[in-house]
């Protein structure tokens, strides 16, 4: 592309390498959690949430867990404010959950953010100002010292103000646009706040690594984290936290490898919301550590309700391909893919599984409120023998013989393909039993007697086979060694025919006292083989219906059975 000469890489290293945060191999334990969502989330939306709906978003985000949430920034609006104090008046806030506002680091938006949360049982008075080169030279025109005396300026207001207002508070600290920030300038304003607060193990502060827009590949801003955790002040009465924004798409890998640098807390948003491209998904990072048998202490069991609830309060979507949360991240399309599946589900239910190991699937569905049935195995042109199969038995009971499932497979994709549309499990089932179950295209048998006779080769079948054909009804007999052999026999004789009865099985569709039996025959005609399924409350009628469906389709599709024999 063109004009790429005009970028240049804004970010800096630390003075120092800091890279131990590479010989972690896993995240062990949760971050402390803090959404976001009403505030960072809220500010980005077109048609910002009502008082009404932030306060169901803000029970919802209970629900779910969350121990500290960002309500919101009271200074900037009436709507702001009034959330603030409903949440105190109304008593709304839970005794083991802590409330936090945002302030810029000015005068007179700090002392209206104290107004707002008199009162509070807890909260967080979470300060920021810029500091990054292109701010401190374009925005504010102020040196390093001027920047680093507003922070300062700030975080003694805070302790004189909390120190008059009635509420408990403690305090976090932001240098806003830290990716653009020397690090060791960026660590210098953190601690001089921090020399203001002077936090005690049992009292801590909160200092806040945002990047506010993201510049910088993950593995760097690790690094800058790591550089942080190792050389701030009071480090044992620091809580280290991180606000990651996505603007690379690469805001996970900036949360999981800044939590192995060090960082003791994330906020974030559900489902990414935020400003341009959004804040850090809790969702994904949740249950990333989900797969890897870590709980993140939030419950995320019930998904598709969650999202319910997000989607109608903050008019957003949630893309079907988002991590988890999204309509498509767990379906397979591809035929191997659900073939796979398939087996792995199979395995899990032959040896009992202990752990989750399916492969194409990093967690368990079920586990996030999804269904195998819904979510898992979808039919369209690109599937397979495996997917077809595994819709008819998990939504209709159809155990498909493996010999006959490359057929019905083909059949599938072609359907699909031709109305260039995704089959529903109920459009499958349709489709299965229209080409193949209880098929009377050429002929219909309506009765048949059976007895038992003896002669020199044992005990044998013999039947009476009534049957209809051109609107005429003919009374056939056949002779064999059980009873679909001598069904077989009888209509070999009637209809000029030959084949060989090559595969037949059969199991219940459906248990109890209105229970169907299915039976499933392949014969071998000049052409292959030729499949018909039988359906029916009796085994033996649905067996003697699945060996005429078969015999009618042979006809149809003259597979060496010609009409005019038959």
């Amino acid at each position: 592309m063109k004009n790429c000469e005009k970028y240049v890489r804004q970010y800096f290293l630390p003075p120092v390498e800091c890279m131990d945060w590479v010989h972690q191999d896993y995240i062990k334990k949760p971050p402390i959690w803090c959404s976001v969502d009403l505030r960072d989330g809220n500010q980005a939306l077109i048609e910002p949430m009502s008082l009404e709906e932030k306060l169901e978003f803000f029970e919802l985000l209970v629900k779910i867990g969350f121990k500290e949430i960002e309500v919101g920034f009271p200074a900037a609006s009436d709507t702001e404010y009034a959330f603030m104090r409903a949440l105190i008046e109304r008593n709304m806030i839970p005794d083991d959950v802590t409330v936090q506002v945002l302030t810029q680091a000015r005068e007179h938006i700090i002392r209206k953010t104290f107004e707002a949360v008199k009162g509070a049982p807890h909260a967080v008075i979470h300060l920021y100002n810029s500091t990054s080169v292109a701010q401190r030279e374009q925005v504010f025109k102020k040196s390093k010292e001027e920047i680093k005396q507003l922070a300062i300026d700030g975080a003694e207001l805070l302790n004189k103000l909390a120190a008059e207002t009635e509420g408990d508070f403690s305090f976090e600290y932001s240098p806003e646009s830290f990716p653009g920030t020397e690090v060791d300038y960026a660590l210098e304003v953190c601690n001089a706040v921090l020399d203001v607060w002077k936090p005690t193990p049992d009292r801590k502060a909160i200092i806040n690594i945002p990047t506010t827009v993201e510049i910088a590949l993950p593995h760097i801003f690790a690094s800058q984290v790591e550089y942080i955790h190792k050389n701030m002040k009071y480090r044992d009465s620091v809580v280290l936290s991180l606000h990651p924004h996505n603007d690379r798409g690469t805001g996970i890998s900036d949360a999981e490898l800044g939590m192995l640098a060090g960082a003791d807390r994330v906020e974030g948003t559900l489902f990414g919301n935020g400003e341009r491209t959004g804040n850090v998904d809790i969702v994904t990072l949740a249950l990333n550590m989900y797969s890897h048998g870590v709980d993140p202490g939030l419950d995320f069991s019930d998904i598709p309700a969650i999202r319910a609830v997000y989607e109608r309060l903050t008019r957003m979507t949630v893309p079907d391909r988002a991590p988890y949360g999204g309509n498509l991240v767990f379906t397979a399309f591809s035929g191997s893919h659900q073939d796979a599946i398939a087996k792995g589900m199979k395995n899990r239910e032959e040896h009992d599984c202990e752990h989750w190991t399916v492969p194409y699937l990093p967690i368990d569905p079920v586990d996030i409120g999804r269904t195998y049935e819904a979510d898992v195995i979808r039919i369209n042109s690109q599937s397979g023998k495996g997917g077809v199969s595994y819709i008819l038995k998990n939504s209709h009971g159809v155990v498909i013989p493996d010999p006959m499932r490359e057929e019905v497979g083909y059949m599938m994709k072609g359907i699909s393909d031709r109305a260039h549309a995704e089959l529903t499990p109920d459009q499958i089932y349709d489709d299965f039993c229209k080409e193949y179950v209880n098929k009377t295209d050429c002929f219909a048998i309506n009765d048949c007697e059976f007895k038992r006779v003896s002669g020199q080769d044992g005990i044998t079948a013999e039947v009476n086979l009534t049957v209809t054909k051109d609107g005429s009804t003919s009374t056939v007999t056949g002779v064999g060694n059980g009873r679909l052999d001598a069904v077989s026999n009888a209509l070999k004789k009637f209809f000029n025919i030959t084949y060989l009865l090559e595969t037949y099985e059969e199991h219940a569709l459906s248990k109890g006292s209105s229970s169907q039996a299915m039976a499933y025959v392949g014969i071998r005609t000049d052409n292959g083989v030729v499949w018909g399924v039988g359906i029916d409350p009796d085994i033996i009628r649905a067996s003697i219906n699945a060996l005429g469906s078969a015999i009618n389709r042979s006809m149809v599709k003259n597979y060496g059975i010609s009409r005019k024999n038959a």
